[in-house]
C-alpha cells in the first residue's frame, strides 16, 4: 500500500471520507484512533489482505479526510459516520480491528446504531473512562490558544506529543507519517478541534452495554502502554465476560510501531481463528 490506496470517496452530511479497499475473503475492517490515520494500520492490512478483503479509512478530521472546521468529530458523530460507511459498502456482519479511539468508534456503531460484527479486536483502546493524558487534558482546556501557536512551536509540541506514544521510540520517519497530517493551518486547527471535542460522556453512555456483545471479541495492549494503562485492558476484559485479552510485551501505545511482528503475529493468529470459525 501507498499513499494513493485510499482512492474512494463517501460523503456523510457534508463530510468526506476517504477509504480504500484491497485483497479477497472475509471483509476485515481497521479503525485508526487519535491523533493518528489510517496509515498507522497498512502494512498489517497489507498482510492481512492476502487472507482477507480488507478496508482503510481515515475519520473525518483525520488524515486525507476532509477536515472543515463547521464539522463536529466528536466520538458520537465518528460513531454515526462508521455506521453509516459500514452501510455504504453493504458489509453486514465484518470481522474489526480497531485501535485507540476507534474502539469507541467501533463500539458505538455497534451497540447504539445497529451494526454487526463478526468479530471484534480491540487495541490499547478508548472504550473505559477516565482516558486522556495530562497534554490531552490541558489542549482540551484552552483550545482556542493552542491553535494560535506559531507552526514551529506546534509541530515541536506535537512531535513531543506523539514521541511519548511509543516505549521504545520511534524512527524518524514515523514519526515525520504521524505528525505530517497536523501541520499547515487546516492541520494545525484540526489537531486541536478533534482533542477540544473529545468527551468522555461518549464512553460513559456505552459502557453499562458492554455485556451484551455477543461476537468473538480479542483485546490486546502494549504492556507498556503510559497513555492508556494496562489496567484499563483487564477492566475491559472483566467487562466483556467472554473477551479474551493478549499482552504485547515492551510495546506502548503505538504497538503497531513498538512491536510490529509481534502485533502481526497476534492479530493474524486471532483473525485466522475467527475466519475459520465463520468457514464452519
Amino acid at each position: 500500500m501507498d499513499s494513493s490506496f485510499l482512492t474512494q470517496e463517501f460523503t456523510w452530511r457534508g463530510r468526506t471520507v476517504r477509504w480504500g479497499r484491497s485483497g479477497a475473503g472475509p471483509a476485515l475492517v481497521f479503525l485508526h484512533g487519535t491523533p493518528w490515520s489510517s496509515k498507522l494500520w497498512w502494512p498489517i492490512a497489507d498482510a492481512l489482505s492476502k487472507r482477507f478483503t480488507v478496508y482503510l479509512w481515515d475519520m473525518p478530521g483525520y488524515g486525507e479526510s476532509s477536515k472543515d472546521p463547521s464539522h463536529r468529530v466528536d466520538l458520537g458523530h465518528q460513531g454515526e459516520v462508521f455506521a453509516a460507511l459500514l452501510e455504504h459498502w453493504s458489509l453486514s456482519s465484518p470481522h474489526i480491528i480497531a485501535h485507540d479511539y476507534g474502539g469507541a468508534v467501533a463500539l458505538r456503531a455497534r451497540l447504539l446504531h445497529g451494526a454487526a460484527f463478526a468479530s471484534l479486536c480491540l487495541v490499547d483502546v478508548v472504550a473505559l473512562t477516565p482516558w486522556g493524558s495530562p497534554f490531552f487534558t490541558l489542549v482540551k482546556s484552552h483550545s482556542g490558544v493552542f491553535e494560535q501557536l506559531p507552526p514551529t512551536v506546534h509541530r515541536g509540541a506535537v512531535e513531543a506529543y506523539i514521541a511519548g506514544a511509543s516505549h521504545t521510540g520511534l524512527r524518524p520517519e514515523d514519526l515525520r507519517m504521524l505528525v505530517e497530517p497536523w501541520t499547515g493551518i487546516d492541520g494545525q486547527t484540526a489537531f486541536y478541534r478533534q482533542i477540544a471535542q473529545a468527551d468522555e460522556s461518549f464512553t460513559t453512555e456505552i459502557e453499562p452495554l458492554f455485556g451484551s456483545i455477543t461476537e468473538p471479541v480479542h483485546i490486546v495492549w502494549g504492556a507498556e502502554d503510559t497513555w492508556i494503562p494496562q489496567a484499563q485492558a483487564f477492566r475491559l476484559r472483566d467487562a466483556i465476560p467472554h473477551a479474551s485479552l493478549a499482552l504485547i510485551p515492551r510495546a506502548g501505545h503505538l504497538v503497531q510501531l513498538d512491536a510490529a511482528a509481534a502485533l502481526a503475529a497476534e492479530l493474524t493468529q486471532w483473525t485466522s481463528a475467527v475466519s475459520s470459525t465463520d468457514a464452519s
